[in-house]
């Protein structure tokens, strides 16, 4: 008898792991890998009410997103950043807070006060600095530890 052992894709071994804790949550649902952006490997889920999956503001889907991260960075040499995303949400809630940075600025310079937001992870700060890093008007800085870590808008001196 010959053993032989084949090498699994790291990346086809991660899948296999989502889809299995997916099963577990009771979604069913598949998970598709979609090609490299910005340096980080996108697993789309697709299904029928993924609600679950993606939890209140995405507070689910960031905890699977870490948690595959984890599983995936155990079996490869290189680092690995792996995005899951459902339904579109990442894209949708990148908007959501484009569209809110700007209505919050445009409030701070109309009252003169400054705003300070809820706490949210550092991927979506990212995205409010970003959007308002050009204003004429207004500045942004964060404060606060994690995970209570919040964004203040306030007028620049």
């Amino acid at each position: 008898v010959e053993l032989e052992v084949r090498p699994i894709d790291p990346m086809e071994l991660t899948k296999r792991f989502l889809e299995d804790v997916l099963r577990d949550m009771g979604v069913q649902a598949k998970v598709e890998k979609i090609d490299d952006q910005d340096e980080n490997l996108v697993f789309e889920i697709v299904g029928k009410d993924l609600g679950l999956v993606i939890g209140r503001r995405g507070q689910t889907l960031d905890a699977l997103q870490l948690l595959v991260n984890v599983y995936a960075n155990r079996h490869t040499q290189e680092h690995v950043r792996i995005v899951l995303d459902a339904e579109r949400f990442r894209e949708r809630r990148r908007k959501t807070l484009q569209d809110l940075s700007l209505r919050l600025a445009n409030q701070v310079v109309r009252t003169r006060k400054e705003v300070v937001l809820e706490p949210m992870p550092a991927s979506e700060r990212r995205i409010i600095h970003y959007q308002l890093q050009n204003h004429p008007k207004v500045k942004t800085m964060s404060k606060g530890e994690e995970p209570n870590r919040r964004i203040v808008i306030t007028l620049k001196s």
